[in-house]
Formats: structure tokens, C-alpha cells, sequence
């Protein structure tokens, strides 16, 4: 027997109950089934460009940047350009997401190895699955598509998210996930990152990059 189902035999024995009682799982499933909407703020409940211009504001003011392109083809370079903007090498990794494969890179100056990284890169690319208007948040499942290396290892971080996945509010990622995976079948780890790592424990001094990246470069496509 584990540990876990000995504090588990506990519970049910001080509520006098066997794990058996189809009442109480009824219950519990109706709840899981029929979750009340919590209260949603809302400053996130815009829509169209009004929305996106929301999550841009939000993500700027967490010290990220964020540029918009009309078409997937144009993310190498965006990217090349962001790089070359700020004097960064001309590297980057990329998973195996499918939103990233077969882009010409080629037109580009940028050389690029795909898998999790060591730590070594200076620069990643990742696919976010969501932006959070409200909060100009990014939501990163984890992944051989995606792997969570790339959010959080190298110094530089470029996220692409699609216009459309841009959501007003955390209630909206969660259902879209629910929608995506089914119930259950959530991925191993959902990353919430609002702007590049930071941290100001020392003196109450800011500083970028103390536990992540510490530049945060968006790409909003469409």
C-alpha cells in the first residue's frame, strides 16, 4: 500500500465512508461536469483588433515586445530581425511544431537546430498555444512539438501565437485545452509567462532573466 492511499484510507474512514458511495461520486462528477464560470474581469471582454491591441498593451508593460505579421512564412523573419535588431547571434532553436515546420529560413542569415536545448542556445522559438489579453500572458503546453526547455533555458525567448488564439481571459485557455485534449487529458505541464523572468528579491532591484529568459519577444500571426 502507498502512502498515498493510506492518507487517502483516513480521509474516508474520519468521513465514514468506504470510496465506494456511488451518492458522493455523483456528486463529485456533476460538480467536475457542470464547474460555475468564475468572475472574469472585465477588462479582457473585447474582440477582434481590440482585443489583440489589449494584449499587446499588456504584454509591453511586462517588458516584453510584440510585432505583428500577416502570414506564418513571415515568422523567420521576423525573428532574423529581432535578432539582428538587438546585436544577438544569429542561432535559435525550434521544436517540431507543426505551426513551425517547412518556413524558408533560408532567406534568412539565421542558423537553426531543432530538440529540447542544453542551455546552450542563445535564442528559442516556441508555438504558444494561447495569449491572455487581460494579462498579455503567454500559455505554453509542454511537449515533443513544444519542449519546455525552449520557454525557459536560453537568454533570448520568441514565441509565435496565432491572432485567433488570443483570448480575453484564463477561464477561455482553460475550455479551449478542455476542447483540444478532452477532459483528462491535459497536457503534462501548461506554462503561464508573462513577460521575460524577473525578480527583484535582492535589495528590490530588478533584474531580467534571473530564473528564465531575459528577453521576451512575441509574434502575433494574422
Amino acid at each position: 500500500m502507498s502512502d498515498r492511499d493510506i492518507i487517502l484510507g483516513k480521509v474516508r474512514r474520519a468521513l465514514g465512508t468506504d470510496g465506494g458511495d456511488v451518492g458522493r461520486r455523483a456528486i463529485v462528477i456533476a460538480r467536475l461536469e457542470n464547474a460555475p464560470r468564475s468572475v472574469i474581469p472585465a477588462r479582457g471582454q473585447v474582440s477582434g483588433n481590440e482585443r489583440i491591441a489589449l494584449f499587446t498593451e499588456m504584454a509591453k508593460r511586462v517588458s516584453a515586445s510584440v510585432v505583428r505579421i500577416t502570414d506564418r512564412a513571415e515568422i523567420p523573419r521576423a525573428a532574423a530581425n529581432y535578432l539582428r535588431d538587438h546585436n544577438l547571434p544569429a542561432r535559435i532553436r525550434i521544436g517540431d511544431d507543426p505551426f513551425l515546420a517547412d518556413l524558408l529560413w533560408e532567406v534568412t542569415p539565421v542558423e537553426q537546430s531543432h530538440g529540447p536545448s542544453d542551455g546552450s542556445d542563445p535564442a528559442g522559438l516556441s508555438h504558444a498555444v494561447a495569449g491572455v489579453a487581460e494579462t498579455g500572458t503567454l500559455v505554453l503546453t509542454s511537449g515533443n512539438d513544444n519542449p519546455t526547455t525552449l520557454n525557459f533555458l536560453p537568454e533570448t525567448q520568441i514565441a509565435v501565437v496565432r491572432a485567433e488564439d488570443i483570448v480575453g481571459d484564463y477561464e477561455s485557455v482553460w475550455a479551449m485545452l478542455q476542447e483540444e485534449y478532452g477532459r483528462g487529458n491535459l497536457p503534462r505541464t501548461v506554462n503561464l509567462v508573462t513577460g521575460p523572468s524577473r525578480s527583484a528579491d535582492i535589495e528590490q532591484t530588478l533584474l531580467l532573466g534571473a530564473h528564465g529568459p531575459k528577453r521576451l519577444h512575441i509574434v502575433v500571426v494574422g
